[in-house]
């Protein structure tokens, strides 16, 4: 994953300001709810046909992120 920015945002206006694949409104813990259930990639992507590999992808880099516990911002 390159940058998961690209991929995700977080706008006050949208899902009250969760991070979410951006052009969605798919939070990405939702992503991350269902891997950890052993949702498998296809099985998500089949779910959710708006979302792409790459988002998914960007989802666990922003969780690895996340998990450095450091502040992170986000423009």
């Amino acid at each position: 994953m390159k940058d998961w920015r690209e991929r995700i945002s977080i706008d006050p206006n949208v899902c009250h300001g969760r991070p979410c694949i951006k052009g969605t409104r798919i939070w990405v813990s939702l992503i991350l709810d269902n891997l950890a259930a052993g949702a498998s990639v296809e099985e998500i992507l089949k779910a959710y046909p708006s979302l792409t590999r790459e988002d998914i992808q960007a989802a666990l880099a922003f969780a690895a992120e996340m998990a450095r516990e450091r502040y992170v911002e986000i423009p």
